[in-house]
């Protein structure tokens, strides 16, 4: 089509001549279409070569380059239909696109989200993210208006492009699929923090869904009177073992403590009776009863 829309240009006095009808208006703006077709074929093909990890390259961006192709050949053959100069052509048609952009402003914002999420490439199809308060899943296709993911729960979940530009965005998959992640745990001060790790470190040493290199630590984060904090730090090969490795390794590390006889953390509460004021038991009793929201019952209530 394009070569035949060239022929009818640069040979319209030839084709006049025989048809009796000049047909270099038709020529170009069928040039200009098949162009515009052409073009976004030719992307296609090198967005194909060029795709990384053997992942397959988001829809976006061909669209986006297919829709600006045909944008512009459909300004450049009103141009040449009206005979109006190539100004002129944008200018009403940009007026045109202000009055539909009022109108399907969601659908507009939605779109440019899409488009700023595809140039800055937060994430990619295959990878595991979680968007703050909204989801956490496997990105399954990258589109102009939406998001599709796949989540743990095998749900199919299809999420505006414009909501997850304003959410914060983790990517459990890059750089690497290996990261680390770890656990909370609280156990009583009375056990020594040295005691604490020996036995954290052994209970995990035997867990098998976790990567052994680099090998998993644990690190004391707080010391408190109800209690000493500790997180235990691990590393993981993919993001879908998550679950099944905090389910294995809290196994672990409870049944190391019940071996162990670790006795549990227990909230210490204080209670101080008022200087220079005498208090009777009873009194005291219903105190601590009214403290904790329980009913006031002195059998069940040691002072």
């Amino acid at each position: 089509m394009l070569l035949v829309a060239a022929g009818l240009v640069f040979f319209d006095q030839d084709v006049q001549q025989r048809v009796g009808l000049s047909l270099r208006l038709l020529g170009g703006v069928v040039g200009c279409l098949a162009a515009a077709w052409l073009g976004s074929r030719l992307f296609g093909l090198f967005a194909d070569r060029r795709r990384r990890d053997k992942r397959p390259y988001p829809r976006l961006f061909r669209d986006l380059v297919a829709v600006l192709l045909f944008f512009a050949a459909i300004v450049a053959s009103a141009a040449l239909l009206l005979g109006q100069g190539l100004l002129g052509a944008l200018a009403g048609s940009s007026l045109i696109l202000a009055v539909l952009g009022f109108a399907i402003r969601n659908v507009v914002a939605d779109t440019l989200s899409g488009i700023a999420l595809g140039v800055e490439a937060p994430y990619r199809i295959g990878d595991w993210v979680d968007i703050e308060q909204v989801a956490r899943g496997k990105v399954i296709e990258i589109g102009w208006r939406t998001t599709r993911l796949l989540t743990l729960d095998s749900t199919y979940m299809i999420l505006p492009n414009s909501q997850i530009a304003r959410r914060r965005i983790i990517n459990y998959s890059a750089p690497k699929p290996q990261y680390r992640a770890q656990l909370s745990l609280k156990l009583a001060h009375e056990v020594p923090v040295l005691t604490a790790k020996e036995i954290i470190l052994k209970a995990v040493s035997e867990a098998r869904l976790i990567q052994s290199e680099p090998a998993p630590d644990v690190r004391v984060q707080e010391l408190g009177s109800d209690g000493n904090s500790y997180a235990v730090r691990f590393w993981l090969s993919r993001f879908e073992r998550d679950i099944d490795c905090r389910d294995e390794l809290l196994s672990l590390i409870d049944r190391a403590m019940r071996q162990a006889k670790v006795p549990t953390p227990r909230m210490q509460i204080e209670l101080n009776r008022p200087h220079g004021k005498a208090m009777l038991s009873v009194d005291h009793e219903t105190e601590v009863a009214r403290i904790f929201a329980a009913p006031p019952n002195t059998k069940s209530i040691e002072a």
